[in-house]
């Protein structure tokens, strides 16, 4: 009997996968545990638009990363910061510091774990760090620190 499964199954197959098993694994396992449905064609065709809505979905959001890896491109964003004697700051600058300067001093939303920070940045000065945009989009931009 062919089964589509919609989750996975060690050592049967992964979600949205079609495959040939025995109609009693899959009467009485696979089926009647909800792990897999029999393979109809209105299943089958459901399998197809829903795979393909995926596909769009990740097009469109790898488009979106292109376009704000070309706004990114050769950018800088200035970050103040409170520091001690000796020009020493309080803390550090993290990742989340330069996410957030990135959203409001280049329009561009990113996440703070998408940020890789060079270098701690524990003084005043000019670092650089890159965000990552996409699986294999990413692009690097200044980080400027001064004193507030």
């Amino acid at each position: 009997m062919k089964v589509i499964f919609t989750q996975d199954v060690k050592g049967s197959g992964k979600k949205g996968e079609v495959k040939e098993v025995s109609d009693g694994y899959a009467r009485n396992f696979l089926i009647g545990k909800g792990l897999a449905v029999e393979a109809t064609a209105k299943n089958m065709s459901d399998l197809a638009g829903k795979k393909s809505s995926e596909q769009h979905k990740a097009d469109v959001a790898k488009a979106e990363a292109l376009d704000s890896a070309a706004k990114l491109k050769g950018k800088s964003v200035i970050i103040k910061a409170k520091a001690g004697a000796g020009g020493k700051l309080f803390g550090a600058v993290t990742a989340s510091h330069v996410a957030d300067a990135v959203g409001q001093q280049l329009g561009i939303k990113t996440e703070k774990k998408k940020v890789a920070l060079s270098s701690e940045i524990k003084a005043f000065g000019t670092y650089t760090a890159e965000i990552k945009l996409y699986t294999g989009i990413s692009e690097k931009i200044t980080v400027e620190v001064t004193e507030e």
